[in-house]
């Protein structure tokens, strides 16, 4: 439960950090008279930075990084997917239901789009970018080879044994 906690806790001061750099870029020079896309790009990797650094030293802190380049690059790709996850949410609503009001966009791509790509974010970043020691050792002694997986407790079982 505290590792959730901590998990929100970053992605509140992340999701405030878009937020205001998002708002700060469109007034001013020379964001002001640019696309609004240029600066929703620069905030969501502004927040991105935020979010990396403090699921790093937060939320996951015990994990080592030692595979910092994979565990980095897996990061972005799994943010980009969890952007995509909020941006299908808004042409789900918008474009194919027809619910074109200021609030449905905000609902479909910050409150639902948001809590689908949180989620789908916590369990990658979990599973994937951050991961625990022993998972990350065995990974390295090549444990992980195709046809074997890392069970739960952490043993190695082929790929047909995982039912």
């Amino acid at each position: 439960m505290a590792e959730i906690a901590s998990f929100l806790g970053v992605g509140g001061l992340a999701y405030l950090v878009d937020v205001a750099v998002f708002n700060i870029l469109l007034s001013v020079p020379p964001f002001a008279t640019w696309h609004p896309w240029a600066a929703r790009t620069l905030a969501v990797a502004v927040a991105m930075v935020v979010t990396y650094i403090g699921n790093r030293t937060i939320t996951w802190r015990n994990r080592n990084g030692a595979e910092r380049k994979r565990e980095v690059t897996l990061f972005v790709a799994f943010n980009l997917v969890g952007l995509a996850i909020s941006v299908a949410c808004l042409v789900v609503s918008h474009d194919l239901l027809g619910l074109t009001s200021r609030l449905a966009d905000n609902i479909s791509a910050n409150v639902v789009g948001l809590l689908l790509g949180t989620a789908f974010r916590f369990w990658s970043y979990r599973r994937y970018v951050f991961l625990p020691d022993e998972q990350r050792a065995g990974r390295l002694r090549g444990h992980e080879r195709p046809g074997t997986a890392l069970a739960d407790d952490q043993t190695p079982r082929r790929a047909h044994e995982r039912g």
